[in-house]
């Protein structure tokens, strides 16, 4: 008699227990679900039955369970990489760029992004990718194949300003690199021979440089020899003249010593006579360095 009451007490009681773990469920559902954290370089779009309700910051935030829904947004900067944008030269070389573009969200545009775009993804979809083939193709365009190697940082300054002018939207261009130009196989092997007589030239004009160097030092030594020379010939012809001024004026002085003293001669030839009588004599010339008087002459 009891046993279908006890059966029919037994389905009220697991009616209750589903019931209150029921609301044990909703209840921790609504206390863990009514909160939220967002990192530092992320900002929060909190929606509400999928309009946008605020911008959450960084740190500990509070939403309505069931009805409040955040989607992150990075502010950090962010790399994207384009590995092969093709271009023409200047001078019509096809060539293959690879350009990395830096770029953020200020967050002040966090919301026109969302509301706009949905996803930094779809964003640089349609802002960014859609205008780096063109403003590559514009800037290289100016650009000769040459130029465009020896001026790779000026290159890629032109394509980040066409870029940032280019791109108007809830993001910001930080920076463009052009990480690599490449041209064909036949246009390489051509600027490497070219590169190789340049290098040719210049070493020729550096041993023409040379050559006159050595060749301006040699002249420079030659001179400074001749000079030498000649300051020395100058000095013994300056000798000379002095000796032979100094010789004339002896001569004259010796000269004019005679002449005062006539006596001086007859005296100088006895000095030097050494008593020996000439053996042959002219018939009616004199004996040298004899003066005899007669008697009758003293008397």
């Amino acid at each position: 008699m009891n046993r279908p009451a006890t059966m029919m007490a037994d389905p009220k009681r697991w009616f209750s227990l589903a019931f209150f773990a029921v609301i044990a469920i909703l209840l921790l559902t609504v206390v863990f679900g009514s909160w939220y954290t967002i990192d530092q370089g992320e900002r929060g779009v909190q929606l509400r039955y999928g309009a946008i309700a605020g911008i959450a910051e960084p740190g500990l935030n509070f939403k309505l369970p069931f009805v409040d829904t955040v989607k992150e947004v990075s502010v950090q900067n962010q790399t994207i990489i384009y590995e092969s944008v093709e271009s023409y030269s200047k001078d019509q070389q096809p060539a293959t760029l690879r350009i990395s573009v830096s770029y953020h969200v200020p967050e002040a545009s966090v919301e026109e992004l969302y509301s706009q775009y949905g996803t930094i993804d779809k964003m640089v979809e349609r802002l960014i990718s859609r205008r780096v083939p063109d403003e590559v193709k514009n800037v290289f365009g100016r650009y000769t194949a040459i130029s465009a190697i020896q001026e790779r940082s000026k290159l890629g300054i032109d394509i980040n300003q066409g870029l940032k002018e280019g791109v108007t939207g809830p993001v910001v261009i930080d920076s463009v690199q052009v990480e690599d130009v490449t041209f064909s196989d036949a246009y390489e092997q051509s600027i490497e021979k070219r590169m190789m007589a340049e290098v040719e030239i210049q070493t020729k004009r550096q041993n023409l440089e040379t050559e006159r160097i050595n060749a301006e030092i040699t002249v420079t030594q030659a001179k400074a020899q001749a000079d030498s020379a000649l300051a020395k010939a100058q000095a013994e012809a300056e000798a000379i003249r002095v000796r032979g001024i100094a010789e004339a004026d002896a001569i004259k002085a010796r000269g004019e010593a005679l002449r005062q003293n006539a006596e001086l001669i007859a005296l100088t030839q006895a000095e030097k006579w050494d008593g020996v009588l000439p053996t042959t004599m002219i018939p009616g010339g004199a004996v040298p360095f004899l003066n005899l008087k007669s008697n009758t002459d003293n008397q």
